[in-house]
């Protein structure tokens, strides 16, 4: 193998390992997990560094996301494996070119592939485009689950789960009544902070809210009741 493909089959690997990131982060977002936090836990699995923090516990609190992140840890331990030989490689080669300008044209290529990938993460028309793609993407797969509200996991504090929920539909309990009419705090223990409508700015629930298809709700309480008591499911809803 010359230096040439060396660096090519290198370069390649820096983007496959970019891409592979991207869809595991994706797989995880559709679960319901933000998309930060998603991308952290997938780089930390992916690369076998072992960095947990308070948001590792989303993942062992929901089945599909641990067996998600058990495919994700084998599948980076083979990967890594490649990187590294063709990293190795690429050392191997550069001892059958001694002319510094071969050298200096052969780094080009994994300049190239770090470009393209700055280009891809940091362009905003671009970024945009494969976010859409995403979103199309994931309405297709979950086009079943239409009847069901989405819940969006935020953040996780004591037994808590701070959490957004997508309202598809209003729950017939629900469905015309002020928040304090509901009894939603009193009888489930779920707190509703915030509420986002279309064309308004988020706002702070009050006793007279009524709820509008189409809410974004941040509310807090038990994971399972939040779930039960708006009909939802996790969804890829940010």
């Amino acid at each position: 193998m010359n230096v040439y493909l060396a660096l090519l089959l290198f370069s390649m690997m820096i983007i496959l390992y970019w891409v592979i990131t991207e869809l595991f982060t994706f797989f995880f977002r559709l679960t319901g997990l933000p998309a930060e936090k998603a991308r952290f836990q997938v780089i930390s699995l992916l690369t076998g560094a072992g960095f947990t923090t308070r948001e590792s516990e989303m993942i062992m609190s929901s089945r599909q996301r641990r067996r998600l992140a058990k495919i994700t840890m084998l599948f980076g331990y083979v990967f890594n494996v490649t990187i590294v030989s063709a990293f190795i490689n690429v050392f191997l080669s550069m001892k059958e070119v001694s002319q510094a300008g071969y050298h200096f044209l052969g780094f080009l290529i994994p300049l190239g592939a770090a470009a393209l990938i700055f280009v891809f993460m940091r362009v905003p028309k671009v970024h945009a485009w494969a976010e859409n793609q995403l979103h199309r993407l994931a309405d297709r797969a979950f086009e079943r689950k239409e009847t069901f509200n989405a819940v969006m996991v935020i953040d996780n504090i004591g037994n808590g789960t701070i959490a957004q929920v997508t309202l598809r539909h209003i729950p017939d309990e629900y469905n015309g009544y002020t928040l304090a009419e509901t009894k939603l705090r009193a009888e489930t223990g779920i707190m509703v902070m915030l509420v986002e409508r279309r064309g308004e700015e988020a706002f702070a629930a009050q006793a007279d809210t009524v709820f509008l298809t189409g809410d974004k709700l941040t509310v807090f309480g038990d994971y399972k009741t939040i779930c039960k008591s708006f009909h939802a499911r996790e969804h890829f809803a940010d």
